[in-house]
């Protein structure tokens, strides 16, 4: 495949603008739902993780959770940089992280048009249908509003996959790339596989694909050696902290069937309107095998590696399955490609034309309705951390002594807004939790040993350390027991 410019034409900038629009339209509904049902944050608390960090690279010129402790506790060192500015700029958190997002979800947005109409030449509206699908769907307006690094995770994810459907040659720079986004989240490197196999399947001789393969090498791995030694010289592992801590936490579900983990894992993109884009999939998947577009059968191959690996290691779908998220523009790019192909196609004839009818119009109601289900979804999830995570850090804040030595599990909100002396429980900041992370007696004796004073936690999380313990503060919140969760509490520790 010849390389190919972005298909811009006379009516890119309305497209564009748009696209923009809708993105801040989409975002502004969810913010709305947030503050009506509660008010505006975060619905992870790891975002005030990313926070925390950001302040103290700020304020301090150090790379530290609590202050003056250097530590490697943040995935996403990029996006942790990314929210400096806002701090520079004396604004709160929240408005920054909400201009990132819903800039990166537009820029999502306004590639992946452009990238659809390259796969399908006959998809030419001037109503940016699939622009406005991606600025709808109501995982990516989630991760845009998350304070999280989710969705520029799958913004590189979708430009680098992009770029090789495109055809692009320029592979120093689609291996920079890759290295970036190793910054934003480690699980990035996976996209080598998919830009060697097109080096490998297009047709030139021998010493081109050494070429090619050596520029994506050295754009990689200039960026790698940096990443490297960045994690050395903080956490004293080649990788970050959480990339160790998450697999050591969730490592028990790796004891149920492979098919399982793998179905659970799979379901999260096709739940919702995903589900009318799997034909879409399949038929742009025998288009791509007939006419070997390679880099559209690159991308399917590691979209489904994807979830083989994450089935594999981090078999993990809570808050919405945040970690498959990035994976998800890819695969209804392919999906709306599909399908756009089925319907533009000259040769409709009386129920084909029925069945494109029912498809858009269904595909249509759907998105609409998820969005409105994702709202929901949205402001709950944010209520639960303001009235749980943000509530208790504020009580912290106010009545536990500076000097005290906390142990919590959600230290997000906490190291923000009560630094204190932390025993990460997740073992995020406190590497040496890893290896005793879900063993209760051996963290009881750990937690006495550091001669720690309080326990902040949800009950049941650990209800071997919690067992019995004085209750110091207990949050109020209503919404977490809503959804048949406990509230947060700070025990006095003492040893059992």
């Amino acid at each position: 495949m010849a390389q190919e410019s972005l298909p811009f034409h006379s009516d890119s900038k309305k497209a564009i603008l748009l696209i923009i629009i809708g993105a801040v339209l989409s975002v502004s509904g969810y913010l709305l739902a947030s503050a009506l049902t509660y008010r505006l944050g975060f619905p992870l608390d790891d975002a005030w993780i990313h926070q925390t960090y950001a302040r103290n690279l700020a304020n301090f010129g150090e790379w530290s959770f609590v202050p003056h402790q250097i530590s490697g506790g943040s995935t996403a060192p990029l996006w942790s940089v990314l929210l400096v500015p806002g701090v520079w700029l004396g604004l709160s958190p929240l408005p920054w992280a909400y201009f990132l997002g819903t800039s990166i979800l537009a820029l999502l947005a306004i590639f992946t048009e452009f990238l659809v109409r390259h796969i399908s030449p006959d998809y030419r509206t001037q109503i940016p249908w699939v622009g406005i699908f991606i600025v709808l769907e109501w995982h990516l307006v989630w991760a845009a509003v998350s304070g999280m690094e989710t969705l520029l995770s799958g913004l590189l994810i979708t430009f680098v996959l992009g770029l090789l459907v495109f055809g692009s040659r320029n592979y120093l720079a689609i291996g920079l790339l890759i290295g970036i986004g190793v910054w934003v989240r480690p699980d990035t490197v996976t996209l080598l596989g998919p830009a060697i196999l097109v080096i490998l399947m297009t047709r030139s001789i021998l010493s081109e694909k050494l070429f090619s393969f050596s520029k994506l090498i050295i754009g990689f791995g200039v960026i790698l050696t940096f990443y490297f030694l960045f994690n050395l010289i903080i956490a004293g592992t080649p990788f970050p902290n959480t990339y160790y801590a998450k697999q050591a936490e969730y490592a028990i579900l790796q004891n149920l069937p492979f098919y399982s983990r793998f179905l659970s894992i799979f379901l999260l993109p096709i739940t919702g309107v995903g589900f009318f884009l799997v034909p879409g999939v399949v038929l742009l998947l025998i288009r791509s095998i007939k006419i070997r577009e390679w880099g559209i059968l690159a991308g399917m191959i590691w979209f489904t590696g994807y979830i083989v690996i994450y089935a594999w290691r981090l078999p993990v779908t809570y808050q919405h399955g945040r970690y498959i998220i990035p994976a998800m523009p890819i695969y209804f790019i392919f999906g709306l490609a599909g399908m756009l192909n089925f319907i533009c196609s000259q040769s409709l004839n009386r129920w084909k034309w029925i069945v494109s009818k029912v498809w858009q119009i269904s595909t249509g109601l759907v998105i609409i309705s998820f969005w409105v289900l994702g709202a929901r979804a949205y402001a709950t999830d944010v209520a639960v951390i303001e009235t749980e995570m943000v509530a208790t850090a504020k009580w912290v804040a106010a009545n536990v002594p500076s000097d005290s030595l906390i142990a919590a599990h959600d230290i997000g909100a906490l190291g923000y807004f009560a630094p204190r002396n932390i025993v990460d429980l997740a073992g995020l900041v406190s590497p040496e939790i890893i290896p005793i992370i879900r063993d209760e007696k051996q963290l009881a004796q750990y937690l006495n040993n550091r001669n720690v004073k309080f326990l902040m936690t949800f009950p049941d999380w650990y209800p071997i350390l919690a067992n019995n313990l004085p209750v110091a503060f207990s949050s109020s919140g209503l919404f977490a027991p809503s959804m048949g969760q406990e509230n947060m509490a700070v025990f006095n520790w003492m040893a059992p």
